[in-house]
């Protein structure tokens, strides 16, 4: 029962080892600050240096005995992609928390070519997991949470125009973006059940949360008037703190379900629990299909799926 859940309730995560991406601010950095507070060993997986070992040291300095350090990660280029997951030092992975993520920024390129909402929201995410499968695999119950939107209902999927090259709507391609986030878990579950893994994966989202992450596409542009309607919404947002506890519940609570979508009770704000999703993204076709071409995309195959 999810009713009133909080990160108190988080149980002990000791000798457990978890991966948070984008973990250097916002939802990201407390999720992984609760992680570690609870015993878990937790690798900030972030693009930022400077940044990301200053986070690692905030999560140190408040929680004694915290065993945090930061990682590079730019899900923007898939060699680097590759390097963190060939690179990474750990018997056991018990769990991976896709959660970085870009919102609205102007029409722009990964390394790899991907319009970048897409290649940073769902393409890096998917070759991260695929690469870290194996891992995953070996441990008993790890699991898979990937940070969707409740804004993915503005969008569904266009599989002919997956870089939106043909119109690009910043706000579309975003929800777009978490669509396929939601697409992906569906897959992952169908294929994990197939296979007989016991790996759970799941999504969560964070209602509306005071985070930089509303801003930044305003603030790269200089949009002074749409940065400051962004502020303005944040006003009215929870705690970044309460942002983070969806995606904390389906990292850690017992008895969380395959496929499922967890958010704030009231859409926005309030304690996890189950949340509506848009029917498209539980669509058997179009989750294959975006596999595949994520699989073509990246260059990257999920072994024993």
């Amino acid at each position: 029962m999810t009713h009133g859940w909080s990160a108190r309730d988080i149980p002990d995560l000791s000798g457990r080892t978890a991966v948070v991406t984008g973990a250097n601010s916002g939802i990201g950095l407390i999720t992984a600050r609760e992680l570690a507070r609870c015993g878990a060993r937790v690798l900030l997986a972030c693009r930022d240096e400077r940044r990301g070992e200053e986070a690692a040291a905030r999560i140190r300095y408040a929680v004694r005995g915290a065993d945090a350090e930061f990682a590079p990660l730019d899900l923007a280029d898939l060699s680097s992609v590759r390097a963190f997951a060939k690179g990474l030092r750990a018997d056991r992975l018990d769990l991976l928390v896709n959660n970085a993520g870009v919102m609205a920024l102007p029409y722009g390129r990964t390394a790899d070519g991907f319009e970048t909402q897409f290649g940073v929201n769902h393409l890096g995410h998917f070759a991260l997991t695929g690469l870290l499968l194996p891992k995953l695999a070996a441990t008993g119950g790890a699991r898979v949470v990937t940070v969707s939107s409740g804004m993915h209902a503005l969008g569904n999927i266009d599989m002919g125009d997956l870089n939106s090259e043909r119109n690009y709507r910043r706000w579309t391609a975003y929800a777009r973006s978490k669509t396929a986030n939601l697409l992906f878990v569906h897959e992952l579950t169908r294929r994990l059940a197939a296979a007989g893994s016991g790996i759970v994966a799941a999504a969560a989202h964070p209602g509306l949360a005071a985070t930089d992450l509303h801003t930044a596409g305003a603030r790269l542009e200089q949009r002074r008037v749409a940065e400051r309607v962004m502020n303005l919404a944040n006003l009215f947002a929870q705690p970044a703190s309460a942002g983070a506890l969806p995606t904390l519940y389906a990292a850690t609570a017992p008895g969380v379900r395959p496929d499922s979508f967890t958010g704030p009770r009231l859409g926005w704000r309030g304690a996890p629990g189950p949340s509506w999703r848009a029917g498209w993204t539980r669509d058997d076709v179009a989750g294959e299909r975006l596999w595949v071409a994520s699989e073509q995309l990246t260059g990257v195959t999920y072994p024993g799926l």
